[in-house]
């Protein structure tokens, strides 16, 4: 089955990540993985690190002549910033007592991994467990996503709201309630609206589509990457008074991918839904306190009758089978359905504020302290929407070659036109 591990820390000389059981024959695209590399370091509200790092990926082994050979690709990405921390993170120098930290920050890794590992450096355990490891999760993700394009499977990701900015109600007219209820042949999201309808409730909003052309220009052209332009300005004066007060603020992002073909997953074991491996994989990424497949939270407030997607034929559909509703997410039991997948999820503020807020102690002599200050991020919501959407496509990638696997390319494209032909 697909996998891959990573290695290395923040301040380290970079990260290497090796991935296995990946085909041959893929053409890799190298200028498309260090776009969503960029991305990843991009937005407002980013730390001074951003403006050091240039992320780009360079491959050691498993691409030959632009084309995947079927062994173990491994790649490097550089930490230019390691010029500035080599004599503190050098593999053989002692470390000095003074330079040693012993004051955990409350929310990150710190206080558990110490104790977990015996350390009495608090540095071996935020180097890596920093979410510059997630610099490898995007690249591995951009490969998965160059591999489905040749089945027509995409992606794309936004952020719904940082913070509270723009937590509104959405009131829907009464002519698109109609239009909700009508029988139409073609596929509609629960409360989609209309590109030029911009209002919307930032919590339970699973009904946004970001295949749609404007919102997709929307989401290209903000530094926040949100798909709503009114609320721009409203964010950007949050994210600027919580760098004045020193704090950090978090949001909701969203992911989705269509083109997946119905059947990806399980119903027969609980490790072999779809679902659940999506659910694990974006949990896994630093800061992310909630997932949402579909509806979500809001399934919770609705009727069966209003929560479950009903099921039509038409000859005429390229496809046959189709919704008119996708509260299910593109997901039941633990299977892909035909639907776009799409998944919500909540990252929390950043937990290094660049003031003194937060109580901790000393590790060593359990003196109460002040969290000490690492540089950081004060809203980093844009940057981790472009690592859940690599999550997201990782899991799909992995469901997908399990179903229509094969050693290469053609092989898959064989097994799959077999499959969605019959």
């Amino acid at each position: 089955m697909l996998r891959f591990l990573t290695a290395g820390e923040s301040h380290g000389k970079g990260l290497v990540t090796i991935i296995d059981n990946f085909p041959a024959g893929v053409k890799i695209d190298e200028d498309f993985i260090n776009v969503k590399l960029r991305l990843r370091q991009s937005g407002y509200g980013r730390g001074a690190r951003q403006k050091i790092e240039t992320d780009k990926i360079e491959f050691l082994s498993g691409v030959r002549g632009g084309l995947t050979t079927g062994s173990p690709i491994s790649f490097f990405i550089k930490n230019k910033d390691y010029e500035n921390w080599r004599d503190r993170m050098d593999a053989y120098k002692p470390v000095s007592e003074e330079s040693k930290i012993h004051t955990p920050r409350p929310g990150h890794a710190d206080f558990a991994g110490s104790i977990k590992f015996g350390l009495d450096d608090i540095r071996n355990v935020l180097e890596r467990s920093s979410a510059r490891e997630t610099a490898s999760r995007v690249a591995v993700g951009a490969i998965c996503q160059i591999l489905l394009k040749n089945f027509g499977i995409e992606f794309a990701s936004a952020v719904l709201s940082i913070g509270w900015a723009g937590i509104e109600t959405a009131e829907i007219s009464a002519s698109e309630k109609e239009k909700q209820a009508e029988n139409r042949p073609e596929k509609k999201v629960q409360g989609e609206k209309k590109s030029s309808e911009l209002s919307y409730d930032a919590y339970f909003s699973s009904g946004v589509n970001l295949f749609d052309e404007i919102i997709m220009r929307n989401i290209e052209n903000s530094e926040l990457r949100m798909p709503y332009n009114k609320l721009e300005e409203k964010t950007k004066e949050l994210i600027d008074k919580m760098k004045a007060e020193g704090d950090t603020v978090g949001g909701l992002i969203t992911a989705q991918a269509k083109g997946v073909p119905v059947g990806l997953g399980s119903f027969t074991q609980w490790d072999e839904k779809l679902d659940a491996h999506i659910a694990m994989s974006i949990m896994s990424i630093q800061a992310i306190k909630s997932v949402e497949i579909g509806a979500g939270v809001k399934s919770a407030y609705l009727k069966g009758s209003e929560c479950h997607d009903s099921i039509y034929y038409k000859k005429e559909e390229s496809d046959g089978f189709y919704r008119k509703t996708d509260n299910a997410g593109g997901i039941e039991g633990g299977m892909s359905n035909g639907e776009m997948i799409s998944v919500t999820c909540a990252m929390k503020p950043i937990p290094t504020l660049m003031k003194p807020y937060l109580d901790t102690v000393d590790l060593k002599t359990g003196e109460a302290k002040k969290a000490f200050l690492e540089r950081s991020d004060v809203c980093a919501v844009p940057a981790a929407s472009i690592v859940v959407e690599s999550a997201l496509a990782f899991s799909i990638c992995c469901f997908f070659l399990k179903k229509f696997g094969g050693d290469g390319l053609d092989e898959i494209k064989r097994n799959y036109e077999g499959y969605v032909k019959k």
